[in-house]
């Protein structure tokens, strides 16, 4: 089992011709991703080689799915043409759209949300300004190194990146069922929430990690979900508890205001709700393999 994406996933690349969705084309390739697709409506009706596998170019969305049954798009679009390229995703209905992109305004990723949902969120949005999702030995969707862990029984959501990385990195002999980077920025599509959610009603999934940053109120709001609703074991990180406050740090969404938002409330709101809390990054890996030893 997996969340959001597994072996049979068929997926496509909007801006696959372009040099960094080419990159990622050939990394998601080595790593078994099955791509049926790329999208540039100035390419379309061409092939692009990439090491050795013929991958076509498709004028839109639609056609693609149409041709090939895609059911995820990643996305490697300019920020100005990232709204127009995710509506045209949620209008052919394709179930999964990882949009990588940073640096997305905030109004459009707000319209394209919106938009989403007036659909029937058909469509799952994960990001933007995320690295993706991957489910190990199975498909990976997006920017995470597909060689820093294995299979295995524990399932991450994080806000970054980089942590998303190192986690992987630090449970390596674990192994995880999937990790999911939802993305940093003030609007997100799928939540913490979503991907506790999804990790509690998977049955290969036996505990949780959880990272979050300073700012807003999601993992406050997480909290109060796996109080209700989760069952297994969920350990948890903030990142930026020596993060002055008021200042914005790193991504758009990470910025205090007064005690809201800060990295040791939101450690107080997940402690309350069960979840083990570590300081850093290395002490929260400690913290899942003790749980796991039993």
């Amino acid at each position: 089992m997996a969340i959001f994406l597994n072996k049979d996933s068929k997926v496509i690349v909007q801006g696959m011709t372009g040099a960094t969705g080419m990159k990622h084309t050939k990394l998601m390739l080595a790593d078994g991703t099955n791509i049926v697709g790329g999208v540039n409506p100035r390419k379309a009706g061409t092939t692009v080689d990439v090491d050795g596998t013929e991958i076509p170019v498709f004028g839109t969305v639609a056609e693609a799915i149409e041709k090939t049954g895609a059911n995820v798009s990643v996305l490697f679009v300019p920020p100005a043409f990232s709204k127009a390229a995710v509506v045209e995703a949620i209008d052919a209905e394709i179930p999964l759209a990882v949009v990588i992109t940073e640096g997305i305004a905030v109004h459009d990723s707000a319209a394209f949300w919106a938009y989403a949902k007036s659909k029937g969120n058909k469509t799952r949005i994960i990001g933007p300004n995320c690295p993706g999702l991957i489910t190990p030995g199975q498909s990976n969707a997006g920017i995470i190194p597909g060689d820093i862990t294995k299979p295995g029984r524990i399932g991450l959501v994080s806000k970054s990146g980089t942590l998303t990385y190192q986690m992987m990195y630090e449970l390596r002999d674990i192994g995880f069922s999937s990790a999911v980077g939802i993305g940093g920025d003030p609007i997100i599509g799928t939540t913490h929430i979503d991907a506790l959610a999804a990790f509690e009603a998977d049955p290969d999934t036996d505990l949780i990690v959880m990272i979050g940053e300073i700012g807003g109120d999601a993992e406050e709001r997480a909290a109060d979900f796996i109080k209700a609703n989760v069952t297994k074991p969920v350990v948890g990180y903030v990142a930026g508890f020596t993060a002055p406050e008021g200042k914005t740090m790193g991504h758009a969404g990470a910025i205090v205001s007064g005690s809201s938002g800060t990295a040791a409330a939101k450690k107080e709101a997940l402690e309350a709700a069960g979840v083990k809390v570590g300081k850093t990054p290395t002490e929260t890996a400690k913290l899942a393999r003790e749980i796991l030893a039993g």
